[in-house]
């Protein structure tokens, strides 16, 4: 095929012949300058750090959304369904995306559970994090955010981090908000990446310590605007990453996305390609092309070096999408799964007060950011009514439940604002990273009429209010679905929209904004299955003051 080869690396433009044989190129002869009236072909784009589970969609269909707009591979940390289901989890996500022309890089759970302080569904201990890195299909020691147990040499997180350098894998990072000799302590353990930077400042620091930033645009945490600068800085040491992404936003975009967006503010072609297409395949080693000849034939045709417009992706010499189709198929998958506890009454929700009607108490409320995956903390004076005190909608302070999903257990309830809920309650399996059943709500029965939705179902995502019900269900370890992911994409829209025009809430995304509020290694206030949680002092805290 004759084209415009995108040489990223000598920073070239040229027209070619193009010739596949197999699953490799076989040859890129120069037939001269570049050809304005041709298409361009270039290296595929890479997303350097996902979770796929957070998709909701199984590797296999994942894969068919994300090569219509040029993704050929993910670096991929399967710890949300090793919070479920251990290893057994970490081989079903291997298999399933064998079965699909895609290149998924998975890493190794560096940190399951997450903390001691809630109830996780498996444990991966550093001696089964060696196994998972002795075999080829683990690229990687994903993210260590154990950071406190780095710095102070905690033995589990040192052989963890052991065995990858005896394997000599990579190993990410996971650091928010860590400065000064503590980032550069942390980084000298041999941790390369991060993708939890919040600021420039932030970033350009963890980068004098010899780390590369990932700037992240998921659907919850979005930092692009504040790291892009780092692009003209420092090019070989920039990637792009989603981290998390619901199917809504897959289906409207990925890499691509960021990379018209880089284009469009003035920055270099050639630094953006390079950190949308080549520095994952250095850093992490990656089994994926960078158009020369003898490297698998892993590419894409666009239209212009202006638009962008995506004509086809090829991976492994087959054309898997083309004028925004996939030609990946639509498979089905098995249910593996982990849920046991029963359904849930009003009264599990109620927080008691005897004797006290019309009395204040002052609580601590979760301060909900949109966009970030951190949290503040408030102080408010709640009124005891009816021996309780209760949500009020009118000042936009919610009931925020944690219900442990592995064993029937009295659940967590605090207090959370910014959600701007009007009425009824959502609820949710996704919850980073144990994935109990999380919910928020304006009072106890929708709170506990979502949470049996969830229930119900063993997983998924639910809205209840104005006398209605919607329920997305994800019966793969509470955290995906093997149906078509259009489908999938379509169903979550239709929650995502009911609760935003209906019930009235505020956030751009407030499933994912939810799923992130019992993330405990995010600072500052969370709430664990077992209570509130200091998120900066890595301690439980009263709910009260």
């Amino acid at each position: 095929m004759k084209l415009n080869i995108v040489d990223i690396l000598q920073k070239n433009i040229y027209e070619a012949e193009l010739k596949i044989s197999g699953r490799h190129i076989d040859s890129i002869k120069n037939l001269g300058p570049e050809n304005p009236a041709l298409p361009y072909a270039l290296p595929g784009f890479i997303d350097a750090h996902v979770h796929i589970e957070s998709s909701m969609l199984t590797p296999a269909q994942f894969a068919r959304l994300a090569v219509v707009h040029g993704t050929v591979a993910t670096v991929s940390d399967p710890h949300e369904i090793a919070n479920v289901l251990g290893l057994p989890g970490v081989d079903f996500m291997i298999e399933d995306g064998k079965r699909v022309p895609f290149k998924f890089c998975f890493g190794a759970p560096s940190c399951v559970p997450a903390t001691v302080f809630e109830t996780a569904g498996a444990t991966i201990d550093a001696e089964q994090v060696g196994q998972l890195l002795a075999r080829d299909e683990i690229g990687y020691l994903a993210e260590v955010m154990n950071f406190p147990g780095v710095l102070n040499a905690d033995p589990d997180m040192m052989a963890k981090i052991a065995w990858a350098k005896h394997y000599n894998k990579v190993i990410d990072g996971h650091a928010p908000g860590l400065r000064g000799e503590a980032a550069r302590q942390y980084a000298s353990n041999g941790i390369s990446t991060d993708h939890e930077c919040f600021t420039y400042d932030e970033a350009r620091e963890k980068i004098g310590y010899g780390v590369k930033v990932l700037i992240r645009e998921g659907s919850a945490a979005r930092n692009f605007d504040a790291l892009i600068p780092l692009i003209a800085e420092f090019p070989e040491q920039i990637m792009f990453c989603s981290d998390d992404k619901h199917p809504d936003n897959l289906v409207e975009g990925h890499i691509n996305v960021l990379i018209k967006r880089a284009l469009a503010l003035g920055y270099d072609l050639w630094n953006i390609l390079r950190a949308a297409c080549v520095n994952p395949v250095l850093h992490y080693n990656l089994p994926v092309g960078l158009l020369k000849e003898d490297d698998p034939a892993d590419f894409i045709i666009i239209d212009n070096l202006k638009n962008f417009n995506l004509l086809q992706t090829w991976i492994n010499g087959k054309k898997v999408a083309e004028n925004g189709i996939s030609n990946i198929p639509d498979l089905q998958s098995d249910h593996p799964n982990h849920f046991s506890c029963l359904p849930k009454t009003a009264g599990d929700f109620a927080l008691n007060y005897d004797n006290a009607n019309g009395e204040q108490i002052e609580v601590r409320v979760i301060e909900a950011f949109d966009g970030q995956l951190i949290t503040g903390q408030a102080f408010e004076q709640l009124t005891i009514s009816h021996n309780a005190i209760e949500s009020n909608p009118d000042i936009d302070i919610l009931k925020i439940v944690v219900v442990n999903r592995y064993n029937d257990a009295k659940p967590a309830v605090a207090f959370i604002k910014n959600f701007g809920l009007k009425g009824g309650a959502i609820a949710s399996s996704v919850a980073h990273d144990s994935h109990n059943i999380i919910a928020v709500g304006v009072d106890n029965e929708r709170i506990a009429e979502a949470v049996n939705l969830i229930i119900g179902a063993k997983g998924g995502v639910a809205a209840v209010g104005q006398g209605k019900q919607k329920l997305l269900a994800l019966p793969i370890a509470g955290l995906m679905s093997d149906e078509d992911g259009y489908k999938v994409a379509a169903g979550y829209t239709e929650i995502d929209q009911f609760v935003k025009n209906e019930l009235k809430s505020t956030l751009q995304s407030p499933f994912m904004t939810l799923s992130f509020m019992a993330l405990l290694v995010i600072p500052s206030l969370k709430l664990s299955d077992k209570g509130p949680f200091d998120g900066e002092n890595f301690k439980f805290i009263p709910l009260s003051i």
